[in-house]
């Protein structure tokens, strides 16, 4: 199954799977990776495999509105659910196009945020180039994934739990599959380190990252200089 394929599927259910996958933190962590950007009036961000633009969202809320957000997916049925139940709709700029090919001018963003995409990416190296193409110079590329829970024990648990979360998916939206595809690619991405260096190899510089509930997901930070 491929990413386009099990987007399709969750479409309208994007922000219920987002909760299933992460027992609801999602929100919790969306807003630590805004806290970190410390969005500014006038900011100027593209939002990478956005969806329905919740991240978007809250970019705006801290702003009073104040600033632009381009919501960037793949998938145009996310982007047709994302209009209809997002509150900030009708300020966000709605573009259908991979990651790996941005439709932007050089120099163009403030920043560059995904939050949940990277790892469903064809191309991380080709979307991560792509990423410091339409930064600004000065412009900041912060991600936001699933990563390596640091704790043995708590990293137990949670490999059961991952198990567990087809079966939810089935009930769901009545389809496991998309949900077996989305933890694999989970188990498959790279440490937090490792990333780390993918990211500094595509020329960001002053890279680092955060872990939240101990690894369960980290949010990655660099900027273009």
């Amino acid at each position: 199954m491929k990413a386009q394929e099990v987007f399709n599927i969750v479409a309208n259910k994007y922000d219920l799977m987002n909760d299933v996958m992460s027992a609801g933190t999602h929100r919790y962590w969306k807003e630590c990776m805004i806290d970190w950007l410390e969005p500014f009036v006038g900011m100027k961000i593209v939002d990478v495999a956005g969806g329905t633009g919740d991240v978007s969202t809250r970019f705006l809320k801290r702003i009073d509105g104040l600033g632009e957000a381009v919501v960037c997916d793949p998938n145009s049925a996310m982007i047709e659910y994302g209009k209809k139940k997002n509150e900030f709709a009708n300020k966000i700029k709605w573009i259908n196009a991979p990651a790996e090919n941005l439709p932007f001018e050089n120099e163009f963003f403030d920043a560059y945020l995904v939050s949940f995409g990277i790892r469903n990416f064809d191309d991380m190296k080709q979307s991560l180039k792509e990423a410091h193409r339409v930064l600004k110079v000065g412009g900041r590329f912060i991600c936001l994934e699933f990563s390596k829970v640091q704790n043995k024990d708590l990293s137990k648990l949670y490999s059961l739990y991952s198990k567990i979360i087809p079966i939810f998916g089935k009930l769901i939206v009545g389809n496991e599959k998309p949900y077996q595809y989305l933890t694999k690619t989970i188990e498959q991405f790279p440490t937090q380190e490792k990333f780390k260096q993918i990211i500094e190899q595509s020329n960001f510089s002053n890279v680092e990252f955060r872990n939240l509930f101990n690894g369960i997901v980290a949010i990655h930070s660099g900027w273009k200089e």
